[in-house]
């Protein structure tokens, strides 16, 4: 390797959700600004999509993939810890391996990026004399959210969902009681704690914050991170807007052809493509309601179908693709295939979704506002539907319904009362035959040509990328000169 050459160091997470975003992050430099790239992936090494993802990159070039095992936490975990406090724990007791893999390397990285359930690694970096940034994949409110709590935390008295008043910070747009990420919905639960810490890393141990994001994209909020005189006051470090960084659709590959091969028989902006991403999860009785208001409406669609989980919206994070191959009738209504046949597909677990949303037929997305899921989405110029179920969605999809006017959203949230069938009905008839979603189908295409832009050699994001990697090179030749001193 050319010595002289900026290498970066990105750990990944467990979870699809999250190793997506890293391996973007790590495509985007090495293949549009050509620099050497090591991810160092926690991971599951079970799930075949996610192996499949991993797998694409061992071959690429300018970058290597490094597979460390999760470690065996069990001992480490309460009765019904949340996913948040798992992976907590997880990256934590990785640190070593990961430390390990880092010594390893000959030269060391230059650069260590953690991604935002890691940034207890980066005190790793001064080790190594690795300049270190945290890589946080969420749009521009969530981290406002993150870096401030700590203050919040001392301002607000009791739990945040039961303030009247939504939560203030500075240069942003109020934050909703009920719109919350899942670590402040109990602030007695250990992923609230684990949350708080988080959010206090990102400003105090990294060097900056790269946010995949754009200008146009709650665009407040990236301002208020990067100027207003309160906000900076928490976040201190530079903020750097790089996105929106989506998976791009793969021409040679034949994934997918059963349903591809569907959905080249319909009409143009015809099908609605429903998928709660990679972890998502309903109950059975939701399900069903489900179920028959995609049928009431008598709308085309493309259903991805995971078994039920009870009450837990997020019960396939860590299985999510697992069960590709398993059948489907047993958890809908009797006779739901041959009655919806002519007019829906319904897939099992998994579907290749960028190749979906970039189809020509496909006119709208009921999409569980994950950020992936959303830039895939604006990217393919397809509207919403809102139906989210944890993590930061809640706040995601405020966004996306009352700012950028590209989604609709059922009218009281699916995690505290029951969408039934006639409400889902009427979302889907109004996002796939209204005016209302023909309105929000010309403002998405509107913001992919935005995002587009952004990415371009002389857009915002594009520059901003420029400047991180600037000030990277400048310390690494800084660090240099003085080792030779």
């Amino acid at each position: 390797m050319d010595q002289e050459r900026l290498h970066i160091a990105i750990i990944a997470s467990p979870g699809m959700g999250h190793l997506i975003p890293v391996l973007l992050l790590g495509n985007r430099l090495a293949n549009y600004h050509y620099l050497q790239v090591t991810i160092l992936a926690v991971t599951t090494q079970t799930l075949p999509v996610e192996s499949q993802l991993l797998s694409t990159l061992n071959d690429a070039k300018n970058i290597n993939i490094i597979k460390i095992p999760i470690p065996d936490i069990s001992t480490l975990l309460q009765p019904n810890d949340a996913v948040v406090t798992q992976l907590a724990i997880m990256m934590r007791e990785a640190r070593q391996s990961i430390r390990s893999a880092i010594s390893a390397m000959t030269p060391h990285p230059h650069v260590l990026i953690c991604d935002l359930f890691s940034s207890e690694s980066l005190p790793i970096a001064e080790e190594f004399h690795m300049q270190k940034y945290v890589y946080v994949p969420c749009l521009p409110r969530f981290l406002a959210l993150t870096t401030y709590l700590h203050v919040l935390d001392k301002k607000v008295t009791g739990q945040y969902v039961d303030q009247i008043v939504p939560l203030k910070i500075p240069g942003c747009e109020p934050v909703l009681c009920e719109d919350v990420p899942d670590p402040m919905l109990d602030r007695t639960n250990r992923q609230y704690d684990e949350y708080v810490r988080m959010g206090i890393d990102f400003t105090t141990l990294s060097d900056g914050i790269l946010l995949n994001t754009w200008r146009d994209m709650d665009s407040a909020s990236l301002d208020a991170l990067k100027y207003n005189e309160d906000l900076r006051s928490v976040v201190k470090v530079p903020v750097y807007d790089i996105g929106p960084l989506t998976r791009e659709i793969d021409p040679t590959s034949s994934e997918g052809n059963k349903v591809i091969e569907w959905l080249d028989m319909q009409p143009r902006d015809s099908v609605l493509f429903v998928s709660f991403g990679s972890g998502g999860t309903l109950s059975a009785e939701q399900m069903i309601e489900l179920a028959w208001g995609l049928e009431l409406s008598k709308q085309r669609f493309v259903w991805v179908v995971r078994p039920p989980a009870g009450r837990a919206t997020d019960g396939a994070f860590f299985t999510g693709g697992t069960d590709q191959d398993r059948s489907v009738p047993d958890f809908l209504p009797e006779g739901y295939l041959t009655r919806t046949q002519k007019f829906g597909l319904v897939i099992p677990s998994w579907a290749p979704q960028v190749k979906i949303l970039n189809h020509p037929s496909v006119g709208g997305f009921l999409s569980h506002c994950g950020l992936n899921s959303v830039y895939e989405s604006i990217k393919g110029g397809v509207p919403m539907i809102a139906w989210p179920l944890y993590a930061e969605q809640r706040l995601n999809a405020t966004i996306l319904v009352e700012e950028m006017g590209v989604a609709i959203r059922p009218a009281v949230l699916p995690a505290k009362k029951m969408v039934e069938r006639e409400e889902i009905e009427m979302m889907v008839r109004s996002l796939m035959e209204g005016v209302e979603g023909n309105t929000m189908r010309e403002r998405v295409k509107v913001l992919r040509e935005s995002a587009k832009e952004a990415l371009g050699i002389k857009g915002s994001s594009y520059k901003s990328m420029c400047e991180f990697i600037s000030c990277c090179g400048m310390k690494m030749k800084s660090v240099k000169h003085n080792s030779k001193d």
